[in-house]
This record gives C-alpha cells, structure tokens and sequence, in this order.
C-alpha cells in the first residue's frame, strides 16, 4: 500500500475543518478526490504534503509516517497545486533548476527529462523567461514540468485541468497514465471528473470535511444528481 490516511482531523488554528478523514491509495492506482468548495480538499492536501499539522491522525506513505522522518516522506511526493507557485526572480529554466537540485536528482539526466516536457507544452523556447510574465495556463504548464521532471512515488495534483487548453489536457493526462504504469500513486482533486473517467480506479467524496463515500470510480454517483 502506498499512502494511507487514518482517522485524520485537522485544520486551522483550533478549527478542525477534517473529522476523521481515512482513505487507502494503492501504488499503480489513480484517485479522484472529490467535493463541493469547502468541503476539505484543500485541507486534505494541505495535510499531506506538510503544510499542516493534524490534530489527530496518521499519514502513511510507503511504510514513512510525515510525524517520525518528514524529509523522507516528502522525498516521495510530486504536487502540482492549483495556483501555481513562480518565484519572479527566476526563470523558467531556474525553476526546473532549483526542482533538480532540492530533490537531489541527477542533473543530466533530469534535464533530458524536463527538456522533453518542456517540449511538448511548448515552453523549450522560453527556457530563459521569466513566468511571472505568462498566462496563468503557461504557469501551470510549467508547474506540470517541474513535477513530471521528478520520478516521485505519489504525485498530488490539485484541479489540474482548470486553465489548461484541450491539447495540454490530453498531454497531461498521457503523463498521468504513464506514471500510474510505472507504479506510481496519483490523487487528483477536480470538479472535472469525467476528465478522469478512463485513468482513475477510485474516489473519495469529502462533505464538510467527513468522508460520505468512496469506493470504484465507476460507481461514482453525484449526490446532487442523486435523488
């Protein structure tokens, strides 16, 4: 088993936004993480990759708990997150740059990588942009970029279609397609769920920071269409 979340709870400040969260994400397998605006997606995320702390709970991914060794457990992870993060100081090849050297990846080699995928969004020419200047869709190319550079165990990607061109859609999701054949685990949070009807196995539905369902995604039910 890959990541495993156990009864978390947690939030902000004294607010616990998340009551006794638990899901399973095997290795090989996508996941849909779904819910309406403020129903804990967000949170969810926000939790396993680090940012914040559960009040009660465990994550698990790959046998390292976030509590006891943080740095190993966030060596794993790959996230895209739904604004794009672009420091304006760098440019677009700093930024892969700075991926390569924080992850400790062997820079030939990652750079063989990240020029293929810089390729194909059409971003090989902007190499010394800078994308503080780029459309919010460019940014998240480049976000896109950054994280399939990485050979990571879980890739979090936070509403990744949203701003994306069709052509860019279908790219990204051939890359999701390849890393879940290679073993890796995908959690995706969209509002776009038909988008992952052919690359998904399962969902998780969050209301009001419970989990209401989950299960096969081809079960999947819109509670709003269901009565």
């Amino acid at each position: 088993m890959s990541l495993v979340v156990a009864n978390l709870s947690g939030g902000y400040g004294q607010q616990n936004v998340l009551q006794d969260v638990s899901f399973e994400l095997a290795s090989g397998e996508v996941m849909a993480l779904i819910g309406l605006n403020g129903s804990g997606k967000s949170t969810t995320i926000n939790h396993l990759i680090g940012l914040l702390a559960p009040t009660r709970g465990q994550i698990t991914l790959n046998g390292v708990t976030l509590t006891a060794n943080p740095i190993a457990y966030k060596q794993q992870i790959a996230y895209i997150p739904e604004q794009p993060v672009i420091y304006p100081e760098l440019t677009v090849k700093q930024h892969i740059q700075l991926v390569i050297d924080t992850y400790g990846l062997d820079n030939t080699n990652a750079w063989l990588r990240a020029k293929e995928l810089l390729q194909l969004f059409r971003l090989d020419k902007k190499e010394q942009w800078y994308p503080t200047h780029f459309s919010k869709g460019m940014r998240q190319k480049l976000m896109i970029v950054m994280a399939f550079t990485l050979d990571a165990k879980l890739y979090i990607i936070d509403e990744p279609f949203l701003g994306l061109d069709v052509v860019a859609v279908d790219h990204l999701l051939t890359l999701m397609a390849d890393k879940k054949a290679a073993g890796a685990s995908l959690l995706v949070t969209t509002h776009m769920v038909e988008k992952l009807d052919n690359l998904a196995d399962t969902f998780v539905y969050l209301d009001q920071g419970k989990v209401t369902s989950q299960g096969k995604l081809v079960d999947y039910v819109d509670p709003r269409e269901a009565h």
